[in-house]
Parts: C-alpha cells; sequence; structure tokens
C-alpha cells in the first residue's frame, strides 16, 4: 500500500506552509489589483466631478437669469450657456491671437529670463545669498518643467473634451442621475441621501460663484498694475494669474514667478516691485472675496486645505490639485451630514431618555 505523503506530520506541516505561501501571495496580487482598480477609478471620479462642476456652474447661471427674468429654468440654463460660449468665443476672437503670441514669446523667453534674473541677483548681498541658496537646482530641469507648464496650462483645453461633452450631459438633465444615485441607496438612507445631494449642490454653486468673481477681480486687478507699471505680455499674466486663483494657496505663488522673472528682465527693484503688487492683490482677494466665498460654502481650514491638494497631487497630478478644494468641501458635507448630525441627534436623544 502506498502512503500518503502529507498523511505523516511532516507532510501536513509542508502542505500547510504551502497553502500559506499561495494564500499570501494571492492577498498580495488582489492587493495590487484592487489599487490600480482604485486608482484608475480614482481618476474617473474626478472627470466626473470636474463635469459635475461644469453642469453646477450653467445651473448656477440658470438660477440667476430665472431670478431676473422670471422664464422656466430649462430656458435660462440654455441662455447661461449660450451667453457663456458667446462671452467665451468673443474672447478669444479678440484676444486669442494676442494671448497666442504673447504665450509662445513668454515659452521662448523663459530660459534668458533665468539668465537675467541671475544677474540682477548677482549685484546684490541679499541676491548672491539667493543664488547661493538655489546652487543646487538643476537649471535645466527647472526650465523645461517651467516651459511644460506653459505649453500643457495652454494646450490641454483640447484635450478635455470628455470633460466638456459630459458636463453638457449632467447640465441637460441633471434629474436622471440624481435620482439614480438616490435610488441605489437603502430605502432607510433615501432621504439622507436626497438631502447630502442637495446640500452638495449648493455648497458647489456657491464655491464656483465666489472663485467666478475672484478669478475675474484678480485678472482686472493684475492686468491694471503690470499695465501700469508697463510689464510686457500684462495680458497674459493677468489671465494666468486669473485662472491658477482656482487653485487656492499654490496658484497665487505659481502665478508670480513668470511675473517676477519678467520683472529681473527690467530690473531688481522692478521684480520686487511686482511681488509686493501680487502680494497685495492678493491680500485685496483674501480679505473681501473670501469671506464672501465661505459665506457660500463650508468653512474649509486652511491646513485642511493644503494637505488635500498635497495628497490629490501626489495621486492624481495637476487635475488632483485642480479639484482638492471641492473635492474636500464635498468630503467634508458627507462628513457632517452623515456622522456629525447623527451624533448630536443621538446624544440629544440619550440627554432627553436620562431626563
Amino acid at each position: 500500500m502506498i502512503k500518503d505523503p502529507n498523511s505523516s506530520p511532516e507532510g501536513r506541516t509542508t502542505a500547510s506552509f504551502s497553502n500559506k505561501v499561495w494564500i499570501v501571495t494571492g492577498i498580495l496580487t488582489l492587493t495590487v489589483i484592487v489599487i490600480f482598480v482604485l486608482k484608475a477609478a480614482f481618476s474617473v471620479l474626478l472627470i466626473v466631478l470636474a463635469s459635475c462642476l461644469i453642469a453646477v456652474f450653467f445651473h448656477g447661471l440658470g438660477d440667476m437669469i430665472e431670478r431676473w427674468t422670471k422664464l422656466k429654468h430649462g430656458y435660462c440654463v440654455l441662455i447661461g450657456a449660450l451667453v457663456t460660449l458667446a462671452f467665451i468665443s468673443g474672447l478669444f476672437w479678440f484676444m486669442g491671437s494676442t494671448i497666442q503670441a504673447q504665450i509662445a514669446e513668454l515659452n521662448s523667453d523663459f530660459p534668458e529670463m533665468i539668465d537675467k534674473a541671475k544677474a540682477s541677483l548677482s549685484h546684490s548681498f541679499l541676491g548672491n545669498k539667493v543664488l547661493e541658496s538655489i546652487s543646487g537646482l538643476d537649471d535645466k530641469r527647472i526650465m523645461s518643467t517651467a516651459q511644460g507648464f506653459f505649453n500643457t496650462s495652454f494646450g490641454v483645453i483640447g484635450d478635455l473634451y470628455i470633460i466638456i461633452f459630459l458636463g453638457i450631459f449632467f447640465t441637460i438633465d441633471p434629474t436622471i442621475y440624481k435620482n439614480g444615485i438616490i435610488k441605489l441607496t437603502p430605502v432607510s438612507g433615501k432621504r439622507d441621501a436626497q438631502i447630502v445631494i442637495d446640500r452638495i449642490s449648493v455648497v458647489l454653486k456657491g464655491w464656483l460663484k465666489g472663485m467666478m468673481l475672484a478669478m475675474f477681480l484678480i485678472s482686472i486687478l493684475t492686468v491694471i498694475a503690470l499695465t501700469f507699471f508697463k510689464i510686457p505680455l500684462a495680458l497674459t499674466l493677468a489671465i494666468l494669474a486669473g485662472l491658477l486663483n482656482f487653485i487656492p494657496n499654490f496658484g497665487p505663488l505659481m502665478a508670480m514667478v513668470p511675473a517676477v522673472l519678467i520683472g529681473f528682465t527690467i530690473s531688481v527693484n522692478m521684480a520686487i516691485i511686482i511681488a509686493i503688487t501680487y502680494l497685495v492683490i492678493q491680500t485685496i482677494e483674501s480679505n473681501v472675496v473670501t469671506p464672501m466665498i465661505q459665506k457660500k460654502m463650508i468653512n474649509l481650514p486652511p491646513a485642511l486645505t493644503i494637505m488635500s491638494q498635497v495628497l490629490m497631487g501626489t495621486v492624481s497630478g495637476f487635475l488632483g490639485i485642480l479639484l482638492a478644494t471641492p473635492l474636500l468641501a464635498i468630503i467634508i458635507v458627507l462628513v457632517d451630514e452623515l456622522y456629525i448630525k447623527k451624533q448630536q441627534t443621538l446624544a440629544l436623544s440619550k440627554e432627553a431618555d436620562n431626563i
């Protein structure tokens, strides 16, 4: 009779160890697959969020037109979309060639700006200290990164057709998708889902209104200030400052860098004046516009905003940084509605029972 090797204690131990190895290997493989799937799904989630912001913008604009004209909401949304399209088309029609020429000039002259900035800094003691502190950085890498930024920042518009088309579909009939989400929730949670979706819509509408106002104000003040100081490429720098203001904390600093470098091509004093000008404009925006935004949406702690931007930038790149703030606002609404308020209700009910 042939003896089964697994029947002995040694055989059972070997088989058990082999099974554990295969189980651990399978778990690790599954974990890696899940991570990749979640990362891909998260990228899709960001695209959906960007599309939702487009729909929220058009419906928010439609709400404003509805209050002014008393027309039906659908007609007001259509009017708002047509007005927005006409405004963007007119902007590119009147200033598109100028902006494109200035972007090309800024991109091609960037290495020369770096050299002139270094030459200007080398004439002062403080400037030499600054040059010494950045001497370890790779100049070619900095220039290629900056040039790539200018190329991609204004070149990705044609690659966002997925977001635009999704935004159009969400704008046409958002009720379908809203009701679809509610239907997916359990019966006991449908009311909470309705409340959460409505509150997220209100928060995002208020945030977008404030951000659009802030971007417009930043662009106008910047172009006025740069034109007053006779800085080249004033229009492009102003539009860049307005667009990058969409990214809290880091955006204004990113917008200030090319303007200061252009200032160095004139003189060190002009670079300092430009830096101060940008800081003053940002101070006005932070103390006038930002409080108005906070009244329309939940208060976002600055440290939490920065951490979310760093995390989102690490996970999803520029799109993650761009959408970190609205995503953080959505998460805070979810936590507030689905956890904090329920805990408060539970605590009040316990106090009532004790009484």
